[in-house]
């Protein structure tokens, strides 16, 4: 007789006020099992896992623990369980080290007066550090570590509550490709360890490299189950959306006009002593790739004058311009998507409507006063060209998923023409089937002439979006690769530093 799974989900239901956010779901893991859950925004992950972690109480349905029925009241129940789970927004203190971190709530005391004993809370972190691989002290303070580092300190929390099962929601967003692969492994070790893991990603590559099986969710309710054999991107990706996506990456087919986005002696005030040129040309999509922190987006934000230190030469064409502040760019056409889009790019108190207006508002006023009719007919435009799912123009940013959010950055900008669009991370922690609108919304751009700087961690997406790809190392650009020679390897050595004989110049466009 073959063993209980180590969890089991049957028939779970949750309704909230107007939205039926799980209908009658089934899940399972066995001990020591990677599976990974996926589907769009919405379609019920983050409230299925929020039951188990004891956030959430399900309206139906019942969970099995080793076989037998658990109730789930509340996070430490969950913790009792074995069940631990590790957020997307990591929750660590910056100003406490590693071991109060690890043992926060928990802490270990000295009678007769119960001090915290510190000495012995570090000795017991120390194991969990070195089975982790987190080359770090357990007396270091958190905010020194990075995002990659900080994780491990959040995995090495659960380990230490004996957990038996972890879910990780999004747990790469914010690594480098090194990290990335980095925590791929640890997924593998701890796996073999019998910890069995719930993987959360809208990265479908990681997916296919530790998965041992996939659940799909598609509008609260299963949509289907792969094993590992059959886990393939555009099997995936249908299962998914419920429809096939057809052309998820486009090719370009634009005329180039080379070297009209000329970038010379860029510095940002994190690299001052670096100086950035390169040349982009109208109608392509030149990717930028490199380890996070290599100055990419401090690139950027030079570039579009937010870098109050930061400064550079550019030429839209034939005309040199000056940019030292970002309403001087936003006047040249030259606009930045940000990469964290709720804190940079948006308002999400506001409306939809507010949203996308609001760097042109004063194309839509006359004597002072706004006209209202035209600005809704321009946001009413902008919503059925971008597909934004939102019930009224009226609607509060904060209430829609994160890929409508982001097309309503990019909305607001493509309301103004422009001449050179920067998307710093476009799709991250946003579903398939908004990446494909995405990457159709950037060919359609440079389709139409404009020059398209694109920022990504994710080495899927340059690889199969870019015309080109500039790698950036510690400031500056350590070569130019032609989509010919666009290959894992290549962009990886060159952002470490190294030199290969298929990159280019800075200037070659």
């Amino acid at each position: 007789m073959s063993a209980a799974p180590l969890l089991e989900v049957r028939g779970i239901s949750k309704r909230f006020p107007g939205v039926i956010a799980l209908d009658n779901v089934a899940l399972e893991i066995s001990e020591g099992e990677v599976v990974a859950l996926v589907g769009e925004n919405g379609a019920g992950k983050s409230t299925l896992m929020k039951i188990l972690g004891g956030v959430y109480q399900p309206d139906g349905g019942e969970i099995l623990v080793g076989g037998q029925p658990a109730k789930i009241h509340n996070v430490t129940d969950a913790m009792r369980l074995g069940i631990a789970f590790i957020h997307q927004e990591l929750n660590v203190l910056g100003n406490l080290d590693v071991a109060a971190n690890v043992f926060l709530g928990r802490e270990p005391v000295m009678t007769p007066f119960k001090l915290i004993d510190r000495k012995k809370i570090h000795a017991d972190t120390e194991p969990y550090l070195k089975r982790l691989g987190l080359n770090v002290s357990s007396s270091t303070r958190v905010d020194q570590l990075s995002i990659a580092q900080q994780q491990m300190v959040e995995i090495a929390k659960a380990l230490s509550l004996n957990a038996r099962l972890i879910i990780m929601d999004e747990p790469t967003s914010s690594l480098t490709l090194s990290e990335t692969e980095r925590l791929l492994e640890l997924v593998r070790e701890l796996s073999k360890q019998g910890v069995s893991v719930i993987y959360i990603s809208h990265r479908l590559g990681e997916i296919q490299s530790c998965a041992d099986r996939v659940i799909v969710l598609r509008d609260g309710k299963n949509a289907g189950a792969l094993a590992k054999e059959e886990i393939f991107h555009d099997r995936l990706v249908s299962m998914m959306v419920g429809r096939e996506i057809k052309n998820f990456y486009t090719q370009s087919t634009a005329a180039k006009t080379p070297g009209y986005f000329k970038v010379r002696n860029a510095r940002s005030i994190r690299f001052p002593d670096q100086a950035v040129s390169f040349d982009a040309a109208r109608g392509e999509i030149l990717g930028f790739a490199g380890l996070v922190g290599a100055g990419r987006s401090e690139l950027a934000k030079a570039i579009v004058g937010l870098d109050p230190s930061g400064s550079s030469d550019l030429n839209l064409g034939e005309e040199k311009i000056s940019i030292r502040h970002p309403r001087d760019a936003i006047e040249r056409g030259i606009y930045l998507v940000p990469e964290n889009r709720r804190t940079e790019g948006l308002v999400v108190q506001m409306s939809v409507r507010e949203n996308v207006t609001l760097p042109s508002l004063k194309n839509f006023t006359r004597l002072g006063w706004i006209q209202r009719k035209r600005e809704r007919k321009t946001v009413e435009e902008q919503i059925v060209s971008l597909r934004i799912k939102t019930p009224t123009t009226e609607a509060a940013v904060m209430n829609l998923s994160g890929g409508n959010q982001q097309k309503i950055v990019l909305g607001k900008w493509l309301a103004m023409n422009p001449k050179v669009m920067i998307l710093d991370e476009p799709t991250r922690g946003i579903d398939v089937g908004a990446k494909a609108e995405i990457y159709r919304l950037m060919r359609e751009l440079a389709e139409r002439n404009t020059v398209i700087l694109m920022i990504s961690s994710d080495m899927e997406e340059i690889l199969h979006v870019s015309d080109r790809v500039a790698v950036m190392h510690e400031g500056e650009i350590s070569g130019i690769l032609d989509r010919a020679d666009c290959t894992e390897e290549n962009i990886m050595q060159l952002a470490v530093g190294k030199k290969i004989s298929a990159a280019k110049a800075p200037f070659s466009s």
